[in-house]
């Protein structure tokens, strides 16, 4: 699985962490974390873990003997989410393709996905892998971002950056926000072989604790840097223009929406 929008490289983790990771991720990290908890897993499989957001809630929740694994296509990402951890931890990391993933079935009770599913080119097979690690009765849960009118902030951000490249705008961006038909979503779940499926759509307000930081996360800890790089772009000044038009627009706080699907494998 390897592509433009998955690059997660360099100081990409960092900002991402530091960045997004407060304002964007970290409440739905918290929800996500306590729907694994309540179906008391004895085995829990994260993919796309990131930078650890979910996986630090998680351990945090789950029993101390509640087997965690997190994965992530990209090393520097858990490289820096192993940071969060004492060594003596009752966790495992592993770099891993979720369209391909090495395990014998079924292993896992829950697997367990947040913001990462729509960065997989192949999103079926990624189901189907998932179904096929799962032990009968276990649960996919995962979330993905709403659409650009519930999340404005994204595309703001585009609309943004796009004015400094009007004839080659960066696409990162459509990426994330780009899957959210839950008809679809279903759809291609039941294909897989999931049933019990429900899809609820979580809003939130995010509060903004530093427009600079939030700023920075966007311009310096996703592969939209990488975009910018490559069409030789002045990010500090990209930096400074998402800063001004997050706090012009939204002042303290911004309004964000997710969908979170569960998913059940049933014999």
């Amino acid at each position: 699985m390897t592509s433009q929008s998955s690059r997660f490289v360099g100081s990409i983790p960092e900002h991402y962490d530091s960045g997004l990771g407060p304002h964007i991720f970290i409440d739905y990290a918290a929800d996500i974390a306590r729907r694994v908890t309540d179906y008391k897993p004895s085995s829990v499989l994260e993919l796309a873990a990131g930078t650890g957001i979910v996986t630090r809630k998680l351990r945090n929740l789950l029993p101390v003997d509640t087997t965690l694994l997190a994965t992530d296509l990209n090393p520097p990402m858990l490289e820096q989410a192993k940071k969060k951890f004492a060594e003596d931890e009752n966790i495992r990391f592993e770099v891993v393709d979720a369209c391909s993933l090495p395990y014998e079935s079924p292993l896992f009770d829950v697997v367990v996905c947040q913001f990462g599913v729509m960065f997989f080119p192949d999103k079926l097979k990624s189901y189907s892998e998932v179904l096929r690690v799962l032990k009968p009765g276990g649960h996919y849960l995962f979330n993905v971002w709403d659409c650009w009118a519930a999340n404005p902030f994204a595309e703001i951000v585009y609309e943004t950056i796009a004015a400094v490249f009007p004839d080659d705008p960066p696409g990162f961006y459509r990426v994330p926000f780009g899957y959210h038909d839950i008809e679809a979503i279903n759809a291609s779940l039941q294909e897989a072989g999931f049933t019990n499926i429900t899809a609820k759509t979580l809003p939130l307000r995010s509060r903004i604790l530093s427009a600079e930081l939030l700023a920075r996360g966007i311009v310096f800890g996703s592969p939209l840097y990488e975009e910018i790089v490559n069409r030789n772009g002045d990010l500090i000044a990209i930096h400074s223009r998402v800063q001004k038009v997050l706090e012009s627009t939204f002042g303290s706080d911004m309004p964000i929406q997710a969908i979170v699907f569960d998913a059940e494998y049933t014999l």
